[in-house]
C-alpha cells in the first residue's frame, strides 16, 4: 500500500504520522487498499479549525471520507468511522447479491423441449 499524507498548515509530527498509518493499515485488514491519500487540514479563521479528506484507491470503487472537528485527532477518528462504515456497507450489499442469486429459483426456457 502506498500512503501519501499532506499537512496543510500543520506540522509534520512522527507521533501524528505513525497514528494514521496505524489507522489506515487497520483498515487495510478489511479491504484491500492499493494507495492511501489523506490530507490534514487547519483552517485558520474556521471554527472547527481541523479538517481531513481520504481517498482510498481500492480494486472496484475508491472509497471517500471528509469531516471536520475542533481536533485533528477527532476530525480523522470521524473520517475512519466513515470509511469503516462505506467498507462493512459495500461488503454487505456484496454478500446478500450472492445470496439472492443463490437462492433464487432456476427458471425454465420458454422454448425448451420435453416440457
Amino acid at each position: 500500500m502506498r500512503l501519501n499524507v499532506q499537512h496543510l498548515n500543520l506540522r509534520s509530527l512522527d507521533s501524528l504520522d505513525s497514528w494514521v498509518e496505524k489507522q489506515i493499515l487497520a483498515l487495510g485488514q478489511v479491504r484491500q487498499i492499493d494507495e492511501a491519500n489523506i490530507r490534514l487540514i487547519r483552517l485558520e479563521n474556521a471554527s472547527p479549525a481541523y479538517q481531513v479528506n481520504v481517498h482510498l484507491v481500492t480494486p472496484g470503487p475508491d472509497v471517500f471520507a471528509e469531516s471536520r472537528d475542533h481536533t485533528l485527532r477527532a476530525a480523522f477518528e470521524k473520517v475512519i468511522k466513515q470509511l469503516r462504515e462505506q467498507i462493512t456497507s459495500r461488503a454487505t450489499k456484496r454478500l446478500q447479491k450472492v445470496k439472492s442469486n443463490l437462492s433464487a429459483p432456476a427458471v425454465k426456457s420458454r422454448g425448451a423441449r420435453g416440457s
